[in-house]
This record gives C-alpha cells, sequence and structure tokens, in this order.
C-alpha cells in the first residue's frame, strides 16, 4: 500500500488559498507556506482522506499529498487537484552586470 506525505498549509496562507481562483491544470502550490504533516499509508488519495478524517486529522482545503512517486494532489473543495511546487528563481550572480556595449553588442543589435 502507497504511503503519502502530507503537507499542512500554514495558517497564514489558507485565507489566500481558499479564495484563490480555480485553475485549470496544475495548481502551483508553495513549499514555504506548508509545513511536513507526517504520513498516511492508503490505496489512493481519497482513502488518505478518508482515513485522517476518521482518525481525528482531516486534510483541510489546501493540504498536499505526495505520492511515493512524487506526484501532488491537493485537497480542493470538490476533490482532489494535480498540483506542482512553485520554484523560486534560480540566481545566477550576473544579475548586476550590466548589458554588453561596444562594437560586438551593436552588431549584435542590427542582425
Amino acid at each position: 500500500m502507497p504511503s503519502f506525505l502530507i503537507y499542512r498549509l500554514k495558517e497564514s496562507a489558507s485565507q489566500q488559498f481558499r479564495w484563490a481562483p480555480h485553475v485549470s491544470g496544475n495548481t502551483p502550490v508553495k513549499r514555504k507556506d506548508y509545513e511536513e504533516g507526517g504520513q498516511v499509508e492508503a490505496d489512493n488519495e481519497y482513502a488518505a482522506w478518508r482515513l485522517l478524517r476518521e482518525a481525528g486529522q482531516p486534510l483541510r482545503v489546501g493540504d498536499v499529498l505526495q505520492d511515493p512517486q512524487g506526484g501532488l494532489r491537493v485537497c480542493k473543495y470538490v476533490g482532489f487537484d494535480t498540483a506542482e511546487w512553485v520554484l523560486p528563481p534560480v540566481k545566477t550572480g550576473l544579475e548586476h552586470i550590466p548589458p554588453a556595449s561596444g562594437p560586438l553588442a551593436a552588431a549584435a543589435e542590427t542582425t
């Protein structure tokens, strides 16, 4: 039986998630908005939802389950949708360097 990791949406982010418009496709979620909440063994996310509810630790809207393959499913009002972690932008350290100038840069602009 698969073991799902549970990520609980922090209270500070829950109202924003609840009022966000429904999106089709993957729901973007930010890792910083979640706390690890243990794991549950279940056949699928709906069985996990039921087991957690019966144990007195129900999933709330916005909570995320991660399957053993790394797939994410976010709990919504009408069931579960696929989700993906929003990755922070990667900084290269070159952001502060001004754009190139001079003859080579001018030649590149004309082509």
